[in-house]
């Protein structure tokens, strides 16, 4: 453990759109953002090939690009960027207390204020055709890249809500969906369920898993296994929608932070407030509704708005 204890106005935990967007605004409020990235610098939208549907790129972009310029613009303006996890907290349940954080197990930092972006990692299957295929046809968000299989055959894996919600809302741009329910039963609450049933071009498939997704460089379809007869089919499709849910990295905090029951940073009222004073939370750490970029980088603005206004009050 070091000697020297850094003392830092703001503390930036994990990058992706909002917790640039969050240094951008504490740098110009004079705040001297320190950020520490977290393991994949720049978050989930590294692993989307295309971006489309971020304001600014009227010819779209790739999500590692936009994370660059984002980084850019925040160094821009002064924050510091550092390769680096959080690894302990000690957080000040006092107005004006000072927030200790230990990242990589090493170094010991003090901190006036902390936004906490740390984001949420979408669950996967775990096959190696399906890692591999990742950018190629196989997503895990489809507001984010159902736009660019329209007209086309996609499936869709999950029972619950938000795997019924991504199915029809593919349905309406996508010539069929295929949803592969591991069950006899769906999740989805009825209204879900009901909005599934009366879609015409959505066919369920009960007792369904995928076996391996099919193609080299891009999905060209599925092998389906029923796991009652064990008979195996293939699904021709040129995307694959993962639709089981998401995990917030939110481990770190535990005992620390109040969360719901699904691990998600509770955030008081309309602000990114946590129960902690000075300590703020942005993205999709703390929002399980929406997770796209845009609504993410809305939150790393408002959690830089709530540090400043916090560290203003105390003065």
């Amino acid at each position: 453990m070091s000697n020297t204890v850094e003392r830092i106005k703001c503390l930036i935990i994990g990058s992706g759109p909002a917790g640039y967007t969050a240094a951008i605004y504490a740098a110009r409020a004079d705040m001297k953002p320190v950020m520490y990235t977290g393991m994949q610098m720049g978050g989930q939208l590294t692993t989307t090939t295309e971006v489309d549907n971020f304001p600014g790129y009227p010819n779209g972009t790739d999500g590692t690009a936009m994370m660059e310029d984002l980084k850019n613009q925040a160094e821009r303006f002064g924050t510091q960027v550092r390769f680096g996890v959080a690894t302990k907290v000690d957080f000040s349940s006092e107005i004006g207390g000072i927030h200790k954080v230990i990242v990589d197990e090493t170094t010991e930092l003090e901190a006036e204020t902390v936004i906490i972006s740390t984001g949420a990692t979408a669950k996967y299957l775990g096959l190696e055709s399906e890692e591999r295929l990742k950018g190629g046809g196989v997503s895990a968000c489809a507001t984010c890249d159902g736009f660019f299989y329209k007209g086309q055959d996609v499936i869709v894996v999950g029972a619950g809500d938000t795997a019924a919600e991504e199915a029809t809302y593919l349905a309406n741009i996508c010539s069929k969906v295929t949803m592969l329910v591991r069950k006899d039963y769906m999740r989805a609450s009825k209204a879900m369920q009901h909005r599934v049933n009366k879609t015409e071009n959505i066919e369920v498939l009960f007792n369904t898993e995928v076996d391996e997704v099919l193609g080299d460089n891009v999905v060209e379809g599925v092998r389906a296994v029923n796991n009652q007869t064990g008979d195996k089919t293939e699904i021709p499709a040129t995307g694959m929608f993962v639709a089981i849910g998401h995990t917030p990295n939110t481990k770190l905090f535990n005992g620390v932070l109040d969360m719901d029951d699904t691990g998600y940073l509770i955030t008081k009222g309309k602000s990114t407030k946590t129960n902690i004073p000075g300590v703020f939370a942005a993205g999709d750490v703390q929002d399980k509704e929406y997770r796209q970029a845009v609504t993410a980088a809305g939150t790393g603005c408002m959690a830089a708005l709530d540090a400043e206004r916090y560290l203003g009050a105390l003065h």
